[in-house]
């Protein structure tokens, strides 16, 4: 029988590296070479946002308190976030993207999903185009963005949370390079079936499409810490994080919600989503933390330690259709354990 062959799919995913803080390294260059943390300040008891590479040898993290990171590497330098300046490069960056192909699918401000097949025969020309596309990212932004599997940490795999990672690190699968060498027969006694896709994951197999225009349900981030949490003031530097991050997505897709969410998983994994919905929608950051903050202070969160937090909004409208106000305001409160 004769065999129909099918043209392979080639997708590459680009990630910029330490995204604000390379940002902020490059507008300054008396900071380059040094530790730089973005986020909190260590008085204000603010968590990390992110930081430089010299900053994460010290072992400073993403969420962090930033008083933590402060004990970690006193010497590194504090600085609170320039959103506005971090969504301009971004929009240079996807610029870049889609300069190449139409099927560009954004994950984040410094992070994407490229659908080449149309640009390139082969793994040899997705390699060569991959490098050509960095090498335009540096000229016209100064960034520096990765296109590798091998030297990732497991943690930033698509679906590896902490309890994965740290599943694969006590088997001393650290990296990309130790996931490839192991069999779908091991990962999936490891981890179910989640070692499946991890398995194909790490060989760039992936069947799902790029989708540049998707009929949307939701928009959200989430962010599993690396620390448990108890401050209440952490978890409001997290969730404003979040926020900004959430109305950057609805921005772009000239959108805003009716629906708005908080979702949080306590440290015994209960997990608890609170949402609000109301006639004017959500469309800022402004808009959505003060109803946030009623939320998270709702859970009697003082002292109670949190693992996960994630903000989200649902029931998307076109932005002009935001401040009709056909809708009344309601609360929705529901668990899931």
């Amino acid at each position: 029988m004769e065999e129909t062959q099918r043209k392979r799919r080639v997708v590459l995913h680009l990630d910029l590296d330490a995204y604000y803080a390379s940002i902020e390294q490059r507008d300054h260059p008396e900071l380059r070479g040094k530790p730089v943390v973005v986020g909190g300040s260590p008085q204000s008891r603010g968590v990390v946002a992110t930081c430089s590479y010299e900053a994460r040898a010290f072992g400073v993290r993403s969420t962090m308190p930033a008083k933590t990171a402060y004990q970690l590497c006193p010497q590194a330098i504090f600085l609170p976030p320039r959103f506005e300046v971090y969504r301009a490069v971004s929009s240079q960056v996807m610029a870049i993207f889609k300069s190449v192909t139409a099927l560009v699918e954004p994950l984040s401000l410094d992070e994407a999903f490229l659908d080449v097949s149309s640009c390139v025969s082969g793994f040899p020309g997705a390699v060569q185009l991959a490098c050509t596309i960095k090498e335009r990212i540096r000229e016209e932004t100064g960034l520096t963005a990765s296109a590798f599997l091998d030297a990732l940490p497991v943690e930033q795999f698509f679906g590896v949370g902490k309890v994965t990672a740290a599943t694969l690190r006590k088997h001393g699968i650290l990296t990309g390079a130790d996931l490839r060498q192991m069999s779908e027969e091991h990962l999936r006694g490891l981890l179910g079936s989640r070692g499946s896709l991890l398995y194909r994951h790490v060989r760039a197999q992936d069947e799902r499409p790029v989708e540049p225009v998707r009929a949307r349900k939701s928009v959200g981030k989430e962010v599993t810490l690396e620390r448990d949490i108890a401050d209440r003031t952490q978890m409001e530097a997290v969730l404003t994080n979040l926020a900004e991050q959430v109305e950057h997505r609805l921005t772009e897709l000239s959108l805003a919600a009716r629906t708005l969410s908080l979702k949080v998983r306590w440290s015994n994994f209960q997990l608890i989503t609170r949402s609000v919905s109301r006639a004017q929608g959500f469309g800022s950051a402004r808009e959505m933390l003060p109803v946030l903050r009623t939320l998270l202070s709702q859970l009697g969160s003082e002292q109670r330690p949190v693992r996960l937090l994630g903000v989200s909004v649902s029931n998307l409208m076109p932005a002009r259709r935001a401040l009709q106000g056909d809708l009344p305001t309601t609360l929705t409160l529901w668990d899931d354990n």
